[in-house]
């Protein structure tokens, strides 16, 4: 299933779900008599118990809370997650992004996945407007994919991580380079060179879609990211280091993980101007559209304002 966010004429925001045909949304708390959330976090929480109700609800012959996708206004389908954890796992990325900055991988970077928190409360969804912050001049994208924790646990092995896996998702972490290099000479960060935009969507995919695209513990999925129309990024999540089941064991190291947490992936090879050089591009300015497709996952855009 692909489970969406989304703005109703009541100005009120409801969740839903795809159909089949890509073409509808079902909003499954309409849907359901009510019986069923209208928010995809408690959705996700307990989606062990609502999934039974929720796949009787799209076979009968649905005649309420069913929109056409074309005009509906999408948002983040989990517009304040639980928390957000960003990764740094694909090695192409990490080697070129350092030599760019004249320095080499350490190799502590190669015993475990390392990740940083970003801010979960400055969510923005498929074609909301990302505002350069001041004072930066190097506006960045990354082209990332996201997972969604599904449920609670501790101390998760790899091996067992995906039992606690909801979904998949594009993931665009928003870089201002310029003051993000800042801080980070201090020894700490990124912070606000993150700090005020991660874009998330277009919908959330459950991991059953997903698995016919995987090789063993990885999976064949092409990304992409196009600038104006014109492709700038194009990497493989298959290429990735980490897997998110290592990702997951490491975040939940000694630390309860909750439903609705987001783990993002890093950035795939090519997948940032700050690693093509702006020599290839200049940074992004306002009236730049960014679009990340990601295979499975859909299409992801957003432009830039100042």
């Amino acid at each position: 299933m692909k489970f969406i966010s989304f703005i109703k004429k009541d100005g009120s925001t409801a969740a839903g779900v795809l159909t089949n045909d890509g073409r509808n949304v079902v909003d499954i708390q309409v849907a359901s008599n009510g019986k069923l959330p209208n928010d995809l976090i408690i959705y996700i929480k307990n989606h062990e118990k609502y999934k039974d109700l929720l796949n009787e609800c799209l076979s009968s012959n649905l005649k309420e809370g069913v929109y056409s996708l074309e005009g509906l206004q999408l948002t983040a389908p989990l517009p304040t997650p639980v928390s957000f954890r960003d990764f740094y796992a694909f090695e192409e990325h990490v080697k070129t992004a350092r030599e760019r900055r004249g320095l080499k991988v350490v190799s502590e970077w190669y015993e475990f996945p390392v990740f940083y928190f970003s801010n979960h409360l400055a969510i923005k969804g498929p074609d909301e407007p990302i505002k350069i912050p001041t004072p930066s001049e190097r506006l960045d994208y990354e082209l990332e994919i996201a997972c969604i924790i599904g449920k609670s646990g501790i101390n998760i092995r790899a091996e067992e991580a995906e039992d606690y896996i909801f979904g998949y998702c594009i993931l665009n972490d928003w870089s201002a380079r310029d003051i993000q290099a800042k801080e980070m000479k201090v020894g700490l960060g990124p912070a606000k060179g993150k700090d005020f935009a991660t874009s998330i969507g277009p919908y959330i995919v459950t991991k059953d879609e997903i698995n016919q695209y995987r090789i063993e513990d990885r999976y064949d999925l092409k990304m992409e990211a196009k600038v104006n129309g014109f492709l700038l990024s194009s990497g493989n999540f298959k290429d990735i280091h980490y897997t998110f089941g290592q990702m997951i064991e490491r975040a939940s190291h000694d630390v309860m993980l909750y439903p609705g947490e987001i783990i993002g992936s890093g950035t795939v090879g090519t997948g940032c101007i700050l690693e093509l050089g702006a020599d290839t591009h200049r940074w992004l300015q306002a009236g730049d559209e960014v679009e990340l497709s990601i295979t499975g996952l859909g299409s992801l855009k957003n432009k830039i304002i100042e």
